[in-house]
């Protein structure tokens, strides 16, 4: 009796020893649970940004975009440089550019701002540049003639670019051949109205009405670069250049974008609206990226605490009606009183709107003679309709 009782209770631990091993987990296991259930924890996900449980001060207010798209990993070497930090000081050590110093060591990523390399281009990622707030995308040229260490490039992302999408850059002009069944006379004419509407009626060619629409459905994509007299009137662009040989030099920030306005008939400038509002000519020569600059999000982040602004580099900002009065203009007295001063800056110069050079026709000898409208001021810029 005894005996069957001990063989049943071998055979039931037996039959129950699989069961009770599958309870416990490896030490690997165990730690990809246990980080998960961390992140879970710490993390809130909202529609676009993600914030974090409150567990220290430090995090309570963080606030960062939702980024799923960037690459995780580091950037390729041989397209970056060394970053030799100076904490804004100068050959003589005298601090030239003040609240910089410090940070995490960085590295300069090289961007391509003249996109002069014509063909098809794959987007292999999506990274992110500490040197700047859009990201940035690296770029793989499909031209097999090109040598392979300038078929690598970085250049600025532009909004809702991913990876495996493909730009292409017409700097050059439209190649022979793009438009498939036209020859590249057809293609110039068309080019002639490319900035107006599409011609109709009986006087239009139905070859020119075609080329035309080709061109602008092949051309016209987030990404593409294009001389400004190839893009019609309307189009959101970024990266602007101020020669026909030179890089991008305006519109590169994050989520900022560009808009051309309206094509001289003269056929030499064009009227580009800026993002701050200005509107000033640009040769029709000079190039554009077509689209908005990514990372739009980036100016509603919210660091949370100032040692993460320290990591950037950042130094802390005095102000000055907390110094000394040898210090800052508005420094000394008793109390937090500036001495009904008007407010300056540490070098003297009026702030807060006040204007302390002429822009424009009525400025200095060739001062911004390209601006044909001045960006908003005051109640204009608060909401006031302007004439377009």
């Amino acid at each position: 009796m005894l005996s069957s009782l001990r063989g049943s209770i071998s055979r039931t631990s037996q039959s129950l020893r699989p069961l009770l091993s599958r309870s416990y987990a490896s030490a690997a296991i165990w730690d990809n649970q246990k980080h998960h259930e961390a992140d879970s924890a710490f993390s809130r996900t909202e529609a676009i940004y993600k914030k974090y449980k409150p567990v220290s001060p430090g995090i309570r207010h963080l606030k960062m975009p939702l980024q799923p798209h960037l690459y995780k990993g580091r950037p390729v070497r041989q397209l970056t440089i060394a970053k030799r930090k100076k904490g804004g000081r100068n050959n003589q050590g005298i601090i030239t550019v003040r609240h910089r110093g410090g940070g995490h060591k960085q590295r300069i990523r090289v961007l391509d701002f003249m996109r002069k390399d014509p063909g098809l281009c794959d987007v292999i990622r999506i990274e992110y540049d500490p040197g700047r707030s859009a990201h940035i995308a690296l770029l793989h040229n499909q031209d097999t003639t090109i040598p392979e260490h300038r078929r690598w490039s970085y250049i600025v992302a532009t909004e809702g670019m991913r990876a495996g999408d493909r730009v292409q850059s017409f700097r050059g002009g439209i190649p022979v051949g793009f438009i498939p069944g036209f020859d590249e006379k057809i293609a110039d004419e068309a080019v002639k109205h490319i900035d107006g509407e599409i011609p109709k009626g009986a006087d239009a060619d139905s070859a020119e009405v075609l080329a035309i629409g080709l061109l602008r459905t092949m051309t016209l994509k987030s990404g593409n670069v294009l001389p400004l007299r190839l893009i019609p009137t309307g189009t959101v662009i970024n990266s602007i250049s101020l020669s026909s040989t030179g890089p991008a030099i305006l519109v590169r920030s994050a989520g900022t974008y560009g808009q051309v306005m309206y094509h001289e008939e003269d056929g030499r400038f064009c009227h580009v609206k800026l993002q701050s509002g200005e509107i000033r000519r640009v040769l029709r020569s000079c190039c554009a990226t077509i689209g908005k600059v990514s990372n739009h999000l980036w100016k509603t982040r919210n660091l949370g605490k100032a040692g993460r602004r320290r990591w950037l580099g950042w130094r802390p900002s005095v102000r000055g009606v907390a110094m000394n009065a040898c210090d800052h203009p508005h420094g000394g007295g008793r109390g937090k009183s500036k001495s009904n001063k008007h407010p300056v800056s540490i070098w003297g110069w009026g702030t807060k709107g006040t204007r302390t050079r002429k822009p424009g026709p009525t400025g200095p000898k060739n001062s911004n003679k390209m601006v044909v409208r001045e960006r908003p001021r005051g109640t204009e810029k608060k909401g006031a309709k302007t004439k377009i």
